[in-house]
Parts: structure tokens; sequence; C-alpha cells
């Protein structure tokens, strides 16, 4: 096509057709069930091609995504028939070690960032596995391990240089373009392409961390100890708990643990852990922040299907424990689990309209993560995942983090935003009228409130 043509010409980047040696592997996202096949990737060697990309897709009316990190499970990084900004090669970041402050291009990852800060004894909250990318973790909140303490990754954000939909480059922060610094903490991408953002940074050095598995027969007994446990925690101390299939039958549950305060007082907040039951596997103990934010990323290699489902749980009662448990015990993919990860602190009390993230309460972040091998296996676990997620419904608010959204749950939308939305819809009316910005859990222009 002559357009693409005159693109490759406009931009420093490499650009990506069909039949590239390398547009197979630029299409690839971390979900293996997502398969789309773009019209062109756009290897953004920096902003000013950012900027020619967004111009020439809405030129050429073409579908426009944005890929970073890659690790949404819906896969809107990826478009059909249409143009895919890659931002994944933009990873400059800059630590101010005095402000505690880090400026950081958004294809960067978790693990990279945290290289980064931590060579200054300094983090923010981000996810919990480090291979995710950092900005639609925060632009759709950003749940991780020190949220009891300094809330979400969205809360911690300063500022953000974004390229809007007519191709300007703006600063988004409290003083400058402040609607739509409050639209960006929560929203997602609706609002332009995020080419970098400042965040606040704290001290967090060594933690104490780790996790504990118990086996079938104490499973019950171990989700009800997680559940009181946690219930009363203080804030520097964040827990997720998890169910899955134990190898040999039944359900087996894991509680993982971050404390990021004194040691010495976490050894004496966490020995109601160290006490109960009999625990078949794991440790807790003093680790480096980065070492334990990479733990888990073994668990996600790339070229799994995935499928989840997710929602808020205020209140883990023993009618859904049984739900889990049972539900658990005849998952058929080995690798599937049921997370059941804290939000708490000083993130559960932020006021709900502060930020677009509007699911402010102290609950469990409950995702069914179904991920599995051989796609020919997709239907069983596909429909286990759905009766499992139904199963639990009367337990589950009517709320859902919108990083957790699949594919197919556009009927969701209004229920990750709550009661933001109208807000966002105008917000979305004065920076994306035309709707440019739409592969995404999108939110459609609205009137001005």
């Amino acid at each position: 096509m002559s357009a693409i043509r005159e693109l490759a010409d406009r931009v420093r980047g490499e650009l990506l057709a069909p039949g590239h040696e390398d547009y197979d592997r630029a299409r690839r996202v971390f979900n293996f069930m997502i398969d789309r096949r773009p019209a062109a990737i756009l290897r953004c060697a920096g902003v000013a091609d950012v900027i020619q990309g967004v111009l020439f897709a809405r030129m050429q009316q073409f579908p426009l995504s944005i890929h970073s990190g890659g690790h949404g499970v819906a896969g809107s990084a990826v478009c059909e028939g249409g143009l895919m900004l890659d931002l994944s090669g933009m990873k400059g970041v800059r630590v101010n070690p005095d402000r505690r402050t880090a400026q950081a291009q958004t294809g960067l990852l978790l693990g990279e960032f945290d290289h980064e800060t931590q060579a200054f004894g300094l983090a923010t909250t981000l996810g919990v596995v480090s291979v995710t990318g950092i900005a639609g973790l925060t632009l759709g909140g950003g749940l991780g391990w020190l949220n009891g303490k300094h809330g979400l990754a969205c809360d911690n954000v300063l500022a953000a240089d974004v390229v809007t939909a007519d191709g300007e480059l703006v600063t988004a922060s409290a003083t400058d373009h402040d609607d739509l610094y409050w639209a960006l903490r929560g929203g997602g991408g609706n609002f332009g392409v995020v080419t970098s953002l400042t965040y606040q940074l704290h001290p967090v050095t060594t933690v104490l961390a780790g996790g504990l598995s118990f086996p079938p027969e104490q499973a019950r007994d171990a989700l009800r100890f997680y559940h009181g446990f946690a219930s009363g925690a203080p804030d520097e101390l964040s827990m997720a708990g998890s169910v899955s299939r134990h190898p040999e039958g039944g359900p087996a549950v894991s509680i993982a643990v971050c404390y990021c305060g004194p040691l010495n007082e976490g050894e004496r907040v966490l020995q109601p852990l160290r006490d109960f039951g009999s625990p078949v596997g794991g440790e807790i103990g003093p680790l480096a922040y980065q070492a334990f934010q990479s733990g888990p990323d073994a668990g996600f290699p790339p070229g799994r299907q995935h499928y989840w489902k997710s929602s808020y749980l205020k209140d883990l009662s023993d009618e859904a424990i049984e739900v889990l448990l049972e539900f658990a015990a005849t998952s058929p993919s080995p690798y599937t689990g049921i997370g059941l990860q804290q939000m708490t602190g000083v993130a559960s009390r932020v006021d709900p309209q502060a930020t677009a993230f509007a699911h402010r309460d102290r609950q469990y972040d409950f995702l069914i993560l179904s991920q599995w091998e051989d796609r020919d296996d997709s239907d069983r676990n596909i429909d286990w995942t759905r009766r499992c997620f139904e199963a639990m419904r009367p337990y589950l608010k009517e709320a859902v983090y919108v990083n957790n959204l699949g594919d197919q749950e556009h009927d969701r939308v209004r229920d990750a935003y709550g009661v933001n939305y109208e807000r966002l819809a105008a917000v979305k009316a004065r920076y994306d009228p035309e709707n440019v910005f739409r592969l995404n859990h999108n939110i459609a222009p609205g009137i001005g409130i």
C-alpha cells in the first residue's frame, strides 16, 4: 500500500508488513489465544514516530492499537488489519534519587523499571509479575505488593506525556491538563498514547516476603485463616491467596506476603502465619524487593493460552470457600489458579473519585487465571472458567479490575469504571471525540458533566 510506504519515509523506526522476517514475532503477545494480523507494525524509535503513527491512522481511518508490554489478557495491543504502534523499544528511564521520582518511557517492563530504581534503594507500586509492561498496568490502576503502604501504581503517577488523537504531545499533571491527568489514572488507554510516566518513588530495599503452601486437607482452614489474617493486616503488609489443583488431586492453597516495613516488626506481625497449620512448601524471609517481584515470572511463560474471569470480592465467606475448593479440584489445567490478591491500606482509603480508578475498598481482586498450553484444550478450559465464575457470582461485587477484563467482556466496561464512567466519557469527548483510541476497554465519547 502506497500510504504505508509514505509512512515509512516519515519515521525513524522500522515499519514491518506481513512477510517481513520479524512480523510474526512482533505481532505475538503474552496471550497466545490472540492471533491478529495488523496491516503494518511501526516499531517506534521515539515520540516523533508515535505522532506520525497516530496522524497516519487517523487520516487513513485505520484501526490503531498500542503495544507497550503486550501483557494484557485481552490482547488489545494487536489490531486486525490496522496499524500497530509498538512502543516496546522505548525503554528510557531517569531516576532522581533526591526527589524520589522516576520518569520512564512506556516500553519498560516492571523488572526493567525496578532494576533502575532499586539501584537507589527506591521503588513504587507496580504489579506482581516482572515481565508485565508498566504502561497498561498503571493506566488501569496497578495493584501490587506495595499497595497497602503506598497506594496503587496510578496513585503514584505525578505526570504523563501523552500523544493525543490530533497528534499533539501534552504533559498531563495536577497543574496542566488536570482533567486528562485524572482520567489516565485508572481510565486505561482511552485518551491517547502515553509515551512516558513520572512516578513518585519510596524507600524500599529488603522486604520480608515469600509464601507458604498448604495441602488439600488444610485448604479450607487455610482460606479461613487467610481471610481473617488479611482483614486485620497493617498497611505495611500486603497479601495474596491462591487456590489451585494439587498434583495428587484436591485443592491446594498458597498464601503469599510482602511486608515493607522494619523487618523485626514484620517478623512479629507474620508470626501467626508461621504458626498456622503444617505447610508443605514455601518459605518467608528477607528478600531484595526486585528478587521478590520477579519470583512468579516462571509461572507465566510465553506461548500459553489465557482466559480470565474476574471481579471484586469483599467477604470470603464459608459458602464462597466451598465453591472455590470444589472448582479448584477439577481444574482442567495444572497451570490454572484462582487468585485473591488483597487491596488494602492506603490503596483502599483513597476517595473513589479522586482518580479514575473507582473501586476503593478493603477487598480482594478475585481472578480466575486459566492458562493452558495446547490450543485444542481451549473449549474445556474456557467452559470450566465460565462455570466457576458463575458459581462464584453470588458472592462477588458488580465491579471488576479493568486490567483483568478479557477480549469479549464489553458488557462489563461500566463495571470496570464504576461511578467515574460519565466523567471519563466527558474527558474522552474532549481529547478523543472521534474515538480513535477505541481498541481497548472502550469509553465512548460522552457529554460533559
